[in-house]
């Protein structure tokens, strides 16, 4: 797999305790939406055991001029470092890799249940599919505790109008922690949500990513009302 030098031309806080990194999109590197890549520091001021290379999802979609991923701001000695480089700093991208990625069959609807940070993949996806105007619907199940830790939340809603195939469904889990106001869906996506926007749970083929816990459960979930495991892809997060 190729090695490319990446330089960090942005980074910006998209929602609680989540930054987005942007980087110069070097000649050559092309991908599919919803694939990843492995980043790594050069000569970092401090490591740990887990080293010095990271994997992340692209958050952009492959027709931007730039790449972009997006990831929790955790206290560890990666994230410590990533989220103080200076800008114009380099680091070492090797990829793309992965298979998270859009099927070809457009008579076949793709449903996304997102939680949290799963969400980085999903938006190339979805941005792509837009800038494509993709015949396929699209329905997009996006899981926070509350509005404000959900990323790219009124981007993802903006994309309806520029989609008419794509549907937009975020729910909150724990909007009693919440300042803001929410007149959307709240609890955790559940069979009984689904069959509130898809006719047939059996027809879509389903794309999970978010917390291992949660993608178990989805998956199972799914396997109850009938969805075959040959239609279930999923993309798990851990949280280092």
């Amino acid at each position: 797999m190729p090695t490319f030098t990446v330089k960090l031309l942005d980074r910006e806080e998209v929602a609680e305790n989540t930054m987005a990194f942007t980087f110069e999109k070097p000649e050559g590197f092309i991908f599919k939406a919803g694939q990843c890549g492995d980043f790594t520091l050069n000569n970092p001021a401090e490591t740990d055991a887990e080293g010095n290379t990271r994997a992340f999802s692209l958050t952009s979609p492959p027709y931007g001029k730039e790449l972009t991923i997006t990831t929790r701001v955790r206290d560890t000695a990666f994230k410590r470092v990533l989220k103080t480089l200076p800008l114009g700093s380099v680091l070492q991208l090797v990829g793309p890799s992965g298979s998270f990625t859009l099927h070809h069959n457009k008579l076949i609807p793709a449903v996304f249940v997102t939680g949290g940070i799963g969400i980085t993949p999903v938006r190339s996806i979805v941005m792509q599919a837009a800038q494509d105007q993709l015949p396929q619907q699209i329905f997009l199940f996006y899981s926070n505790r509350k509005p404000e830790e959900a990323a790219f939340l009124d981007e993802l809603k903006s994309l309806e109008h520029d989609n008419p195939n794509y549907y937009f469904i975020p729910t909150m889990t724990k909007m009693a922690e919440s300042s803001k106001e929410w007149d959307g869906e709240q609890g955790y996506i559940d069979k009984k949500m689904l069959q509130k926007y898809i006719d047939d749970l059996s027809k879509p083929i389903y794309y999970l990513s978010g917390p291992a816990a949660m993608v178990t459960a989805t998956r199972s979930m799914l396997n109850d009302a009938g969805v075959d495991d040959d239609n279930i892809r999923a993309e798990e997060f851990p949280g280092y």
